[in-house]
């Protein structure tokens, strides 16, 4: 008997426990002030990351038994994550999200509604609206989202005429960088445009290409930054003399030649000890033989003046 007499009794109390909670936000709100309360700056975040965007209620009245949704407008369908009287609603949450955002349970009673999102991706940047549908209360947070790299390299991607290109590459950026050359002395050089590409993950890869001359110090840095995070990495590279030492254009001309007077020298040669042995010989050599033997030594001559002209 006594508990089919407590049974109507709780579910009363909980009905004027609710109806009481409801009162106190209307009663807040009619006064002028803001019953959902948030963060005003933004929330900057590293990929990765597991984040908390705040948000609760002001008087602190029980958030369990109420409804309030966490929200991306932008997003089809817009829903982070909905508490509906005491239990999750997650078939209606983005599927980006599955997995990945959470509710602090036990401080609910205290009217924090603020919600976790884990391993945050560049994908989850934007803003959210943290609201209760019953008041038509809400407020947003800011989320931003970067990624910097660990390290870039840079080294010398070709010489030419005095001149050396450097190449600088860099990975696993968020929003994009920008790339800029400086000298030793800290002067702005001017680079090529940088090639940009993102990956599946949402993360930049830069490359920058810049031609330089020899300098007092020979040291360059390639400066990847990002102006919306203020972060920057720069890495240093010195290029030794070595490689902005120009060949001169007369030393092939000069080995060329010397190559030349080498073969002219032993076909010279060659052609003499033949005709000694010819003048020896020529009493038994056929008239016709005797002709094509000279054809053949005129052709040599030919082709060695030939290959020394080309040079």
């Amino acid at each position: 008997m006594n508990s089919l007499l407590s049974t109507p009794i709780s579910v009363f109390t909980a009905i004027v426990f609710y109806l009481t909670t409801v009162l106190l936000l209307k009663t807040d709100s009619c006064e002028g002030q803001s019953a959902v309360i948030s963060q005003l700056q933004p929330i900057v975040a590293s990929v990765g990351d597991d984040i908390t965007l705040p948000c609760h209620l002001e008087p602190a009245v029980d958030a369990a038994v109420i409804t309030f949704e966490w929200t991306r407008p932008d997003l089809n369908p817009r829903f982070v994550h909905v508490w509906h009287s005491g239990e999750n609603l997650m078939d209606l949450q983005n599927p980006s999200f599955k997995g990945r955002t959470s509710l602090f349970s036990e401080k609910l009673k205290s009217g924090d509604i603020s919600l976790k999102l884990s391993e945050v991706k560049p994908s989850d940047e934007g803003k959210y609206r943290c609201f209760l549908p019953l008041l038509e209360k809400d407020t947003f947070v800011e989320l931003i989202v970067s990624a910097v790299s660990t390290s870039s390299t840079v080294g010398i991607q070709r010489v030419s005429h005095g001149a050396v290109v450097l190449q600088c590459n860099s990975t696993g950026w968020y929003p994009e960088p920008e790339v800029i050359w400086l000298d030793g002395e800290g002067n702005l050089l001017s680079a090529g445009p940088t090639e940009t590409v993102r990956g599946p993950d949402d993360l930049y890869t830069v490359s920058s290409r810049v031609t330089v001359e020899k300098r007092h110090s020979n040291s360059f840095t390639c400066r990847v930054q990002q102006n919306s995070t203020n972060q920057i990495r720069e890495t240093l590279i010195h290029v030794p003399d070595d490689f902005f030492a120009v060949q001169s254009s007369s030393v092939p001309i000069i080995t060329g030649l010397a190559v030349c007077i080498m073969f002219i020298s032993a076909a010279v040669f060659v052609v003499w000890k033949l005709r000694q042995k010819k003048n020896s010989e020529s009493v038994f050599l056929p008239s016709h033989l005797s002709s094509l033997h000279c054809c053949i030594l005129s052709s040599t001559y030919l082709t060695l003046f030939f290959l020394c002209s080309l040079v």
